[in-house]
């Protein structure tokens, strides 16, 4: 980068050092480079005049040419506000400040043209624009098509450094740039996409001569920004293979044999098979295998990642499998151990609640390899537990541990084992491509055979009584039921109050000895859990109150129904894992959605999505658009998502590209060493530099 562009920004003319300390906390902006890279995040049309007579029917930001003829301020001292009188040939509109007045009110001029900008909104009987931007005619900026908009803050905005101020910077900046912004693409790319040059880009970005060239500058930005993510998940991989050998598992194995001739309670779905070859291909080239598996639920991800153990333990390794939670590691671990049944392979479980002495015993057992599969919580990468043999690592539910835990689990060998990642929440393709661009990516895209569709329907508080007759009817033929509350947090006092004024009233509308009633959270021990979900399980209760513990794991065939209460104010994706408890067994299955009368837009859309469709992706593709990339993922990605200009949630096809032409290079220059790649290699190893490696193991 020239040095140009790493000028501190302090030296920019109208910075200093008091807005330069302001730009740096709020918005990261430290350097010449940093300020042309805080993009405008919209454009506004200010080539347009309106007149002030069409503001009541515009639902949006307006230009008006006019006069001030009257300039008063009104109000008591607490409430002050100015208000000026703003008039052109089709009629008058009142313009309001509320904060500034004294510096304001001097600078109002009467019966001079002005330029004011803003929205007119309605306040009790008139039509006010608050806050506008007002300029002198004379003095007011170049009419131009389009204006950048830029994002600010309350701390900015106090020093001038509002969009407007901003641009002003910019404005200063640009102006300057002549020469500065080198080239980092080979001729031949640009040509290929018709990208125009990176210097032109930036310039346009902030001050698009016309629309189009707006969106060519934002293509080439968005691109160069995707391109770089894209080419530095390939080339931590390309590392990875090359410094990281695997264990080979040369061959299937006795186990696997023996219980895919014999044993096996289900013929494997295509899509299961499939995913089996790829783990299977993986594992036997020498290399070390980083793999996610996505797949609904219901889709046999466990029955893959149980098979994929065998073939370790048939090639004399040992297999790990970690969950997030007591619950499920427990589910996984009856479900495996009654698999393994009929074979010389002993399953054992580790987790918070084993008790001291059977530790001791548990870890001599895996230390001299007379254990073959470990299953439990995080437990498992404490330093205590060591493997004789670690091959292969089975990582349930991703997305719930942290990326520094899960990098733990490469220290239980001198050589790393294989790792499978296995995630029962479908992750939108853009997503994939760059949170796990570095990860091989198998999907199980079909449910098993005789799997019935699961009817979902939403259900305002006044059917309460409806809903609770149609659980009466399914009690009475002999299926259970499970009723969800939201806990967003163990500890908030008011959602532990709706659970249980939601169990009290569950149990008078099916009272004893008729009905008999589980209620399952996290601040019950867990031994009293257990043993609320074992009554569950065997049937002994027909209806398990519950928080979102049962989110993943549990599995009852009997169980015919979920309700989910005050359903607003649960995420897509926790509907669809909740709904995803239902529809194991035979009987046809149903999912009821509770909530208020007074619904957001975004919680009508979900409710409306869940209704509409069970596919996990379409799912996950509107979770995307409502929540964003960051929030769908969360924190744990390592700032892989912080992007300065593209949208995952709307530049899918821009990231195909991007990886479509990394790929390209790699493949005719694996190290980058061609003359026309230089720039792209300084890059490159300026980012590999400056971010850790979490994707090892993401």
């Amino acid at each position: 980068m020239s040095e140009f562009l790493n000028t501190p920004i302090e030296f920019l003319k109208g910075v200093g050092p008091q807005r330069a300390e302001l730009l740096r906390k709020e918005i990261g902006v430290f350097t010449y480079s940093d300020l042309l890279e805080y993009f405008p995040f919209r454009y506004v049309d200010r080539s347009y005049f309106n007149k002030v007579a069409d503001l009541p029917y515009l639902d949006s930001f307006a230009q008006v040419r006019g006069v001030l003829t009257k300039v008063e301020e009104s109000g008591s001292p607490r409430n002050k506000r100015l208000v000026a009188k703003f008039q052109d040939t089709s009629g008058t509109i009142d313009l309001v400040w509320y904060q500034g007045i004294k510096w304001i009110k001097p600078t109002l001029k009467l019966n001079i043209p002005y330029v004011i900008y803003g929205k007119a909104k309605i306040y009790g009987s008139s039509f006010q624009i608050a806050h506008p931007e007002i300029q002198e005619l004379d003095k007011a900026d170049p009419m131009k098509g389009l204006k950048a908009v830029y994002r600010s803050t309350e701390k900015l905005s106090s020093k001038g450094l509002h969009s407007k101020g901003i641009e002003k910077l910019t404005s200063t900046l640009v102006q300057q740039i002549n020469g500065h912004i080198p080239e980092i693409f080979p001729r031949q790319l640009i040509s290929d996409l018709r990208l125009p040059e990176r210097e032109s880009a930036v310039k346009q970005v902030h001050y698009p001569m016309t629309e189009d060239l707006a969106k060519k500058a934002s293509f080439r930005l968005k691109f160069e920004e995707l391109f770089f993510l894209q080419l530095e998940l390939l080339l931590r991989r390309q590392i990875s293979l090359q410094k990281n050998k695997g264990f080979v598992f040369d061959e299937v194995g006795g186990p696997f044999l023996e219980f895919y001739e014999k044993h096996l309670p289900f013929e494997l779905t295509n899509a299961q098979k499939r995913v089996i070859k790829e783990i299977r291909q993986d594992c036997k080239n020498g290399f070390h295998m980083n793999r996610l598996v996505q797949g609904d639920v219901g889709s046999g991800k466990t029955m893959v990642a149980f098979l994929c153990m065998l073939i370790a333990i048939g090639n004399g390794f040992q297999a790990a499998m970690m969950a997030p939670t007591e619950i499920l590691a427990q589910q996984h671990f009856e479900s495996i151990s009654e698999l393994c049944k009929n074979l010389p392979v002993r399953v054992e479980k580790l987790s918070g609640s084993t008790k001291k002495s059977s530790r001791k015993h548990l870890h001599e057992a895996l230390e001299n390899g007379e254990i073959h599969i470990l299953i439990g919580t995080h437990a498992l990468i404490e330093d205590t537990v060591q493997f004789k043999n670690l091959g292969l690592v089975v990582i349930d539910e991703q997305h719930r541990f942290g990326v520094a835990q899960r990098s733990r689990l490469w220290q239980k060998n001198e050589r790393p084992p294989h790792i499978l990642v296995m995630t029962a929440t479908p992750i939108p393709r853009t997503l994939a491509m760059t949170v796990y661009g570095d990860l091989d990516v198998s999907v199980i895209d079909e449910l098993p055979p005789g799997r019935k569709p699961i009817t979902t329907q939403h259900r305002f508080e006044a059917s309460r009584l409806a809903v609770f007759e149609f659980m009466r009817k399914e009690i009475a033929l002999g299926r259970q039921i499970y009723v969800v509350f939201p806990l967003i947090a163990e500890s908030e006092t008011l959602d532990y109050h709706n659970l249980m004024a939601g169990f009290e009233s569950i149990s008078r509308a099916f009272p004893l000895p008729q009905y008999q009633v589980s209620i399952v959270h996290g601040q019950l021990k867990p031994e009293v859990k257990d043993y609320e979900m074992q009554r569950f399980v065997k049937g002994e209760t027909q209806i398990m109150v519950a928080t979102t513990v049962i989110e993943v794991g549990v599995n009852v065939p009997n169980a015919s129904v979920m309700v989910i209460e005050s359903a607003e104010r649960f995420g897509l994706s926790q509907l669809h894992q909740l709904r995803g408890r239902v529809g194991r067994g035979a009987e046809k299955s149903y999912c009821i959605l509770m909530t208020g009368q007074k619904l957001s837009k975004e919680s009508k859309t979900r409710l409306e999505t869940m209704v509409r469709t069970q596919d996990g992706f379409e799912i996950a593709e509107v979770d995307l658009e409502l929540r964003g990339p960051g929030d769908l993922m969360g924190t744990q990605q390592s700032g892989i998502l912080d992007l300065k200009i593209a949208d995952l949630t709307k530049d899918g096809q821009i990231v195909a590209l991007a990886r479509e032409k990394a790929r390209e290079i790699l493949a005719k220059d694996s190290n980058l060493s061609l003359p026309e790649h230089a720039q792209i290699r300084q890059r490159v190893v300026k980012i590999l530099n400056e971010k850790p490696n979490w994707g090892r193991i993401s």
